[in-house]
């Protein structure tokens, strides 16, 4: 090994900056107003509050009263971005209609839920002058609380739709989708679990695969894409027939749903492709995996490494959601007329979501470019031992200490190439939302062809931040330096493994969607069930990442095994010539394995330049 060079300033500059935004959010964001629900006067429903200066019905006690109620439910406007009806804390509600003053106040006596506002007593609900404008208004509609910000919903068809119409379609559009997010949290949470499970599954099944193994697992992916897009477009299909379809989430989720079914259906077109024309090289490919995981079972605790990579995924990500509905709550208390207070949005939150937005991406990536580190440093340890008999004792720490002592720049280097191209993607999905309907045909098709170009320029940076992964675990150079190296090597020796090494990738690629796949139908089957109050598409797509990224953190141990090996293999070529005085570094069993590959090869360029001849030599015969 050469020597280590150290690096790290990027990730202290990351860190204050998301430190800062932490920090932020926490003073000024206020979590339970999203989570629990609050009343006109500034008290969060089922907590004991703080007074605010000038309301004289806030800071009260409300730990007992967990519901949300709308004084004027079935005729609710907005104006001025506020709800024209009060708002109250109660603690439980009604679950009958209540036509007069008299059943309102038999409500509060028997249920302890006061439906009229905090300063007056239920004694005086119908005796008081000014009851009718400090009351609910009659009738008071039976309603059920519901899981959306506590909010007890009206039950009754007209007020129903009037209320869900105002309230929801006029809620911000982040509140919107937290709601979703917080009202889906155990099935998101299972659905997280799912992926999981699925993920050891998959890891397992690459650790002992038989060519036997390898058609019935393709047959599963085949199978997997084309019931989930049977599944996304019969979802649709009955959405557009719904004659009930009102709402903005519900509208939004039929866009999405959409957009879901097109997207599948491609990735289904595309993945069969493939698989028809590399269906030839599965022998290679078991052989493959075996060299694989033989390399593997020289450092077992490798296999261990994606828990770790999990756990810290879950911790951050855990993390990351508590700040943004910190920074989706921060505003600042303001009282207007009536002793009421509403919240008015903090200058300059938007910018931070962005930020936040990007921490997320590349903070993902670097976790995962640390494993990947992790896993090339070992093998590479186990690769470059003369004496395979005696091996190195604990690699894996040994490769950690190396990364966390001097690569930390190579890998923040890495992650944020892939955040770099994920940014303009973002942008441009943006942007193509705020022009929807406005821009013709020409511009679709060139947003289409930037996403296009953007998404493959995601799998060559992948690929090539892997590599120079590995070369950085070989020679101790930064991440500039040990890119270049990588691709001088691989452009010399491609010619030894490119075909097999692409198919084993596909592989693993084909592990990770079916992961993916099998999640998005579980989510489908759980969120459809919910469709009108709940913004599903977006809690969907954070579980199908989720599934990825977890996907990804399994199987990538084969990957980057697969790639390190070879970049291995090229060095090993480049410095050794199998000779008594220079002999290679790699085994009888992987030598054996690359002249198959080679004579495969061989083969494959003598069969063309054959059918070439042929072509060539054929004449036109004169008819006789």
């Amino acid at each position: 090994m050469m020597n280590h060079v150290r690096g790290g300033t990027e990730l202290e500059t990351a860190f204050q900056l998301q430190m800062f935004i932490t920090g932020y959010s926490v003073a000024a964001g206020a979590t339970g107003r999203l989570l629990f629900g609050y009343d006109s006067f500034g008290n969060v429903c089922g907590k004991k509050n703080s007074p605010v200066e000038g309301a004289p019905l806030s800071g009260q006690d409300m730990t007992l009263k967990k519901h949300v109620f709308f004084m004027n439910s079935c005729n609710l406007e907005v104006k001025d971005v506020r709800l024209s009806s009060a708002v109250l804390c109660v603690s439980s509600c009604p679950e009958e209609q209540l036509d007069t003053l008299e059943e309102v106040q038999l409500f509060a006596d028997n249920n302890g839920s006061f439906l009229c506002v905090y300063s007056l007593n239920s004694i005086n609900y119908t005796r008081d002058p000014n009851a009718d404008s400090l009351c609910p208004r009659l009738p008071v509609p039976p309603s059920k609380s519901f899981p959306l910000f506590n909010r007890c919903v009206p039950q009754t068809p007209e007020c129903y739709s009037m209320f869900a119409s105002v309230l929801i379609n006029d809620v911000d559009i982040l509140h919107r989708i937290l709601s979703g997010i917080m009202s889906g949290r155990d099935k998101i949470l299972g659905l997280c679990l799912f992926a999981l499970a699925l993920s050891l599954g998959m890891t397992f099944t690459f650790r002992f695969i038989t060519t036997l193994l390898v058609h019935i697992f393709i047959a599963v992916i085949v199978s997997g894409l084309l019931f989930v897009c049977g599944v996304l477009w019969w979802l649709y299909y009955d959405y557009t027939h719904d004659l009930s379809i009102e709402l903005d989430t519900e509208r939004e989720n039929m866009k999405c749903l959409l957009g879901f079914a097109i997207l599948s259906t491609v990735i289904t077109a595309v993945l069969l492709g493939l698989i028809f024309v590399l269906r030839k090289r599965i022998k290679l490919t078991v052989e493959l995996f075996q060299v694989i995981n033989k390399a593997i079972s020289n450092s077992p605790f490798l296999l261990f490494q994606p828990l770790w990579t999990f756990a810290i995924l879950i911790f951050f990500w855990v993390f990351w959601v508590a700040v943004l509905l910190s920074l989706g709550t921060a505003g600042a208390a303001r009282v207007i007329e009536g002793g009421q207070v509403e919240y008015q949005p903090l200058v300059g939150i938007r910018y931070m979501w962005w930020y936040h937005l990007i921490g997320l991406i590349w903070t993902s990536e670097f976790i995962l470019a640390c494993q990947q580190m992790t896993v090339a440093g070992a093998l590479v340890t186990r690769y470059f031992n003369r004496n395979k008999n005696d091996p190195p004792d604990r690699p894996v720490l040994w490769s950690l200490s190396i990364l966390f002592c001097y690569h930390q720049g190579t890998a923040i280097k890495g992650s944020f190439l892939i955040t770099a191209t994920r940014i303009p993607r973002t942008i441009l999905m943006y942007i193509s939302s705020g022009l929807k309907g406005k821009h013709g045909a020409w511009s679709r098709c060139v947003s289409r062809c930037c996403f296009c170009c953007f998404w493959c320029l995601d799998k060559c940076l992948r690929q090539f931040n892997q590599n120079a992964y590995a070369a950085s675990a070989i020679n101790g150079t930064d991440f500039c330096t040990s890119a270049q190296d990588a691709l001088k090597l691989l452009s010399k020796n491609s010619s030894h493994f490119t075909s097999v090494n692409c198919f084993g990738d596909f592989m693993i690629f084909l592990g990770k969607v079916l992961v993916v796949c099998f999640t998005v139908f579980g989510g489908l089957m759980a969120f459809n069930y919910n469709r009108a109050l709940q913004v599903w598409a977006i809690p969907l797509l954070l579980v199908a990442f989720f599934a990825y990224l977890v996907a990804h953190s399994f199987l990538s141990v084969f990957e980057t095994v697969l790639d390190a090996l070879f970049l291995c293999f090229a060095v090993d070529l480049e410095t050794n010539d199998g000779s008594s005085e220079k002999p290679y570094f790699m085994d009888q069993e992987f030598l054996s394995f690359v002249k198959r590959i080679n004579r495969v090869n061989a083969a494959r360029v003598q069969g063309a330049e054959r059918s070439l001849r042929n072509e060539e030599g054929m004449e036109l015969q004169p008819v006789v």
